[in-house]
């Protein structure tokens, strides 16, 4: 077992994982599609849009509550795609 073949190996699905990661883009909405956010896979918050009507209502608790759960979505979203990505990963030779 030749320990630099395999470092170099880890080494290189690092850098693919973290490529994979910054291209993953997932989209969440709430409230029937009232507020959608996308989010990159390094969880920054790349787009909010809110639906006109929701904005006409001016309850500004409710259109709080929709951009968070928006956002928690994505972020479950994001974490599931990571946790699906890290499961396969496996160094060759351990």
């Amino acid at each position: 077992m030749d320990v630099r073949a395999i470092m170099k190996q880890a080494q290189k699905m690092q850098e693919k994982l973290q490529e994979e990661i910054a291209a993953l883009r997932v989209e969440a909405a709430s409230g029937g599609g009232m507020v959608t956010v996308t989010m990159g896979g390094n969880r920054e918050l790349l787009s909010v849009r809110i639906d006109p009507q929701v904005l006409e209502s001016k309850d500004a608790e409710m259109i709080e509550d929709l951009v968070r759960a928006a956002v928690n979505e994505a972020n479950r979203k994001i974490e599931s795609a990571l946790s699906e990505r890290m499961s396969g990963l496996r160094v060759p030779g351990l």
